[in-house]
This record gives C-alpha cells, sequence and structure tokens, in this order.
C-alpha cells in the first residue's frame, strides 16, 4: 500500500471504534495540553522577573557598604560605609553616565487622620532617569530641592490612594517623623523589581534626609549607570578602583563594599526561571509518556482483533512493510490528532490561567512545536512494537486464527 492507502484504511479503522480512539487520544490530548501550559506558565514566569530587572534601570551596577576584615575575619571592624563623596568620585569616571546615592528607612507617614508606614528614599534628582522612574503628576527633585534642604516630597504610587483616595495630593502636606513635607510630585506605578515594591515609597532629597530624618551622611547604596553595555567591565572595574584608593586599602586587603551587576543578577534570575520551566516541562512530559503506554495497550488490542484481517491481506500478497506501515501509521495518526487537539487545549488553558489566576502566560511557537513533535515521536515508538507484531504474524496462522 502507498501512504494515502495507509491513512485511508487507518482513518477507517479508528472510525469504527469512535470511542476506543477518542480515550486513547485523551492522553496525548492531556499531555501535551500539560506541556504547552505549564511550559507557558515558566516562560511568563520568566518574562516577568526580565521585566522587573529591568524596570530597575539599564546598564546599572549597584554599591553598597560591605563588611571590613580585621584578623582574616569578617566583619569584626564592623560595617564601612559610603558616602556622597564616594558617590561624586565616581560620577568622575569617564566609563559612567550618571550615579544616584540613596540612603532609605522607614518611617510613619501620616496626613489628617490617615497614616501608613513605607520606606523614605533620600536620593538625588538622577535617580528619576537612573532607576526609570516617570513623574505622573507634578515634578521631581531639582538640585535646589538638595542645596537647600527643602522638605518637599515625591510620592509613590501605592502611597498615594492609601493618603488620598482620588484626592490630587499635589500641594499637600504629609508628617514623617513630626516633619511636614510638601508633596511636589506623585510617580507612575512601577509594580515589584528585584523583590522591592517601588510604588511603596516616599522620595525626598538627600541632603534633608540626612540631616533631618536620619541623622547620618551614610548611604544605603549608590546606583552607578554605566556608559554603554560595553562598558559595564570597564566601569566595574574602575568604581572598584576608585572605592579602594578612597578607602585607603592595601593590595592584600578584600574590598570592604559590595557591588553587584544587573547583568548577572538577571543572568541567575532567568537560570533559575530557566529550570524552573525545565521542571514544569518534565513533569508535564510524563503525562505524555503515559498517553504513548495507552496508544501501545490499544494497538495490541487492535492487533488481536484484526489478526484475520492481517492473515486475508498477507494471502492476497500485502508484504511485511505494508502490515508494518498500516499499524505504524494508525499509531501516528493517532498521537498526531491527539497532539493537535492538545495544542488547542494548552493553549485554551494557558489563557485561563493567565485570566483566572492572574499569572502571566507565554505560549512559544518552541514549546508547540516541541509538544507536538513529542507526541509524534511517541505515537512512532509506541506504535512501532505493535505494527512489528503485526507484519511478523504467520499468514496460516492469522487465518485460522478465532
Amino acid at each position: 500500500m502507498n501512504l494515502w492507502e495507509s491513512l485511508r484504511v487507518a482513518w477507517g479503522a479508528l472510525a469504527s471504534n469512535k470511542l476506543r480512539a477518542l480515550l486513547t487520544m485523551l492522553g496525548v490530548i492531556i499531555g501535551v495540553a500539560a506541556v504547552i501550559s505549564m511550559v507557558a506558565i515558566g516562560a511568563g514566569a520568566q518574562e516577568r522577573v526580565a521585566r522587573q530587572f529591568k524596570a530597575l534601570g539599564t546598564n546599572l551596577l549597584f554599591v553598597q557598604p560591605g563588611k571590613a576584615k580585621q584578623a582574616g575575619v569578617v566583619g569584626a571592624a564592623g560595617s564601612v560605609p559610603l558616602t556622597e563623596e564616594d558617590a561624586w568620585a565616581i560620577a568622575e569616571v569617564s566609563s559612567v553616565r550618571a550615579v544616584a546615592p540613596e540612603t532609605g528607612k522607614d518611617f510613619q507617614v501620616t496626613y489628617a487622620n490617615k497614616n501608613t508606614n513605607t520606606r523614605i528614599t533620600g536620593t538625588t534628582p538622577e535617580f528619576a532617569a537612573i532607576r526609570n522612574f516617570e513623574v505622573a503628576r507634578g515634578r521631581f527633585l531639582i538640585p535646589s530641592d538638595l542645596e537647600n534642604g527643602r522638605t518637599v516630597a515625591v510620592l509613590g504610587a501605592a502611597i498615594t490612594p492609601i493618603l488620598f483616595g482620588e484626592a490630587d495630593p499635589l500641594g499637600e502636606t504629609v508628617r514623617i517623623n513630626k516633619i511636614e513635607f510638601t508633596l511636589v510630585g506623585v510617580l507612575a506605578a512601577k509594580g515589584v523589581a528585584g523583590g522591592e515594591n517601588r510604588d511603596d515609597q516616599i522620595i525626598v532629597p538627600l541632603t534633608t534626609a540626612q540631616k533631618r530624618l536620619f541623622g547620618s551622611a551614610n548611604l544605603r547604596l549608590i546606583s552607578v549607570q554605566a556608559a554603554s553595555p560595553e562598558a559595564m567591565d570597564d566601569a566595574a572595574l574602575d568604581v572598584t578602583a576608585i572605592l579602594r584608593r578612597r578607602h585607603r586599602l592595601a593590595a592584600t586587603q578584600s574590598n570592604d563594599f559590595e557591588m553587584r551587576n544587573q547583568a548577572d543578577l538577571l543572568s541567575a534570575a532567568e537560570q533559575a526561571s530557566g529550570a524552573f520551566t525545565m521542571l514544569l516541562g518534565s513533569v508535564a512530559a510524563v503525562s505524555l509518556l503515559v498517553g504513548g503506554i495507552g496508544i501501545m495497550n490499544i494497538m495490541l488490542v487492535s492487533v488481536s482483533e484484526r489478526t484475520h484481517e492481517i492473515g486475508l491481506r498477507k494471502a492476497v500478497g500485502a508484504k511485511r512493510r505494508d502490515i508494518l506501515a498500516q499499524f505504524l501509521v494508525e499509531a501516528i495518526v493517532l498521537s498526531m490528532s491527539g497532539g493537535l487537539v492538545g495544542i488547542a487545549a494548552g493553549i485554551g488553558l494557558s489563557q485561563a490561567i493567565s485570566d483566572m489566576a492572574g499569572w502571566a502566560t507565554l505560549v512559544s511557537h518552541d514549546s508547540i512545536l516541541l509538544a507536538f513533535g513529542f507526541s509524534v515521536a511517541i505515537g512512532l515508538f509506541f506504535g512501532l512494537y505493535p505494527a512489528r507484531r503485526a507484519a511478523l504474524l504467520s499468514p496460516m496462522d492469522a487465518l485460522r486464527y478465532e
């Protein structure tokens, strides 16, 4: 028989046992749908992580205070602070585009009879551009706010509805640590990035925060933006050299500060979420194997039921390869049909998970091709043994089979 004749016979055999064929395909349908939806969940998580890290800004290095060593013991000499002077020295480097020193602490913020506990971030005007913040209303900090130590503040998007509801907060006054701050701006929503809710904060001038709120000139963080993606490594080396020189560290001493590279953080997060995606896909693929076992089982039953038919075909001249092709095509048709239905079910399930659970899902062409190709391979692999068994039947024994 040619391929077309094999397909026609396969469809006829499956059509004569519709319910059995449907139940056999069900394992493949569930397996393909599970693979596509699970990979979509993992890919969606991976995409969300990448988007969150990119929301932090571009080409960033994060410098934090570290632990000094004394007699070979980390932290024996306490934490070594970073200062504004460190930040401005870093800003002079050619491989660095901009620098934003930051300090922060949680405080109770009150307005009229409402209050909330939130992070107060003291920083400079460069902070908005470096960290990709946009102002929804009003303005951000300006140089004169720092120079004059003004008690002005910019609200995060999550704080506005808590304290003001639908009212316009611009020009209103809030109390932070018993000090009145005039609200000059409201930030656009950013969401969670790097495990931190960036909307749950109030930004004030760095000098005001240091002198009026925190009583310390030490910095919590210095955000350093490299001149370009290609300059990231040079910027890291330059920043390290400057801070070591400013902190008077000998060649044999380790750094008393910590530096994190945004690209490295993103790569580590993507590797973790990629492993999570692979785990979900692998678990879902087990159901495809179960579906393949179901195909082999039903094909063995089909061979037993059609033994007499096989004998007749061989008696009228059918060769082993014809019988092998007939049953192999039947198994592949089962798996392909189940795969196609499973693809539609997987896409629908991914969308349902996104709509109902609020999880980000991302259905890729690669996951669809992988799941469908795997289903066809399952049909070919698990259909081979029943097809070979049918092809090896003796015509005389097959004709005598009752």
